[in-house]
């Protein structure tokens, strides 16, 4: 017996493999065409190429295996048990490289397609479904995939490649982002409805400073608002509760648990008041942000252009209350 010592071609010197994936992908079309004809020269009619590049690309095929994958007879050639096996897989793989091919180029539809789109979870019951339902108006069958989340986690999903778009606060800064400014919204000092302060309007934010705040985690972008409004009003807020959502807060402070600086509710929270802050200015910035040089698709660019659009006027009734726009402080 002759012993071969040589490695097979998809070894490295090393002994590792290669992946072979990448080795064999661009044959599989024409091994599967080869075998559903089991001739060459119809399947390379069919497939458009010449013969000599088909025969070639086969042999090759079997010498990457280690197996022969066909047994020839004249012009024609039959599966073997080793082909019709690997022919199995081979059309799994390639329906399911189709499958992808059909779904991205369903999601870059322009009457269609799709929009991955990202927002704060404060945005979610009121701006953002109305929004939408503006947006549809003029492209009813574009379709969106919303994910609500913190700024930084959809900015990391944002670059994962994972979101076309989020709305987000604060408005990122960063090289390889875009972002454009949309809108502002005041944010209010929540307190309980029996609280000291609760039959006031308008308040400075140093008259909490002695106050337990509840506030959202620290890798939100609102609790560094929260932090940074503090700090400017000269003092330290103390923490007695941290949460993941606006109106989880709300109801910690309608329990008589602490204070909280929140932005509008969609709808009145009983058992709270909402006060208008008149030192510092307290609001918080509303961005659009999307990855640079990342191309868009046609429902992604519309999309884009209609919350553009929006510039001043995203938060609709949900932005600026008539009533933060004075500064007159009230008993």
């Amino acid at each position: 017996m002759v012993h071969n010592n040589s490695s097979p071609p998809w070894l490295s010197p090393d002994g590792n493999e290669e992946d072979m994936g990448l080795l064999l992908a661009p044959r599989l079309s024409y091994f599967a065409a080869v075998a559903r004809h089991e001739h060459v020269t119809r399947a390379a009619q069919d497939l458009g190429v010449p013969q000599s590049t088909l025969s070639r690309a086969m042999v090759r095929l079997e010498a990457d295996l280690g197996v022969a994958l066909f047994a020839r007879r004249g012009r024609t050639v039959a599966l073997t048990p080793a082909g019709r096996s690997f022919l199995a897989a081979a059309e799994r793989a390639l329906a399911e490289v189709e499958r992808a091919a059909d779904t991205v180029r369903a999601d870059a539809d322009p009457a269609a397609g799709r929009v991955a789109f990202g927002f704060l979870h404060t945005m979610g019951s009121e701006t953002v479904p109305a929004l939408i339902r503006a947006f549809r108006v003029d492209h009813p069958k574009v379709r969106f995939t919303l994910v609500q989340n913190y700024g930084e986690a959809m900015i990391e999903r944002l670059r994962a490649g994972e979101l076309d778009l989020c709305l987000t606060s604060p408005v990122p800064d960063a090289p390889d982002l875009v972002t454009r400014r949309l809108d502002e919204q005041r944010l209010r000092l929540v307190v309980p409805d029996e609280h000291r302060l609760a039959r006031r309007k308008r308040v400075r934010l140093a008259e909490a400073a002695d106050e337990a705040f509840v506030t959202l985690e620290a890798n939100y972008g609102l609790r560094r608002i929260t932090d940074a409004l503090c700090a400017e009003a000269g003092f330290t807020p103390r923490v007695a509760f941290e949460g993941e959502e606006a109106e989880t807060l709300r109801g910690l402070v309608a329990a008589g648990l602490g204070v909280a600086l929140l932005p509008p509710p969609a709808v009145p929270r009983p058992g709270v008041v909402e006060l208008t802050v008149t030192a510092p200015r307290a609001a918080r910035e509303i961005g659009v942000a999307w990855l640079d040089g990342h191309p868009d698709t046609q429902p992604v660019a519309a999309f884009k252009r209609f919350l553009l659009s929006r510039r001043g006027r995203l938060l609709g009734e949900h932005g600026m209350h008539p009533a933060d726009q004075s500064p007159r402080e009230e008993p």
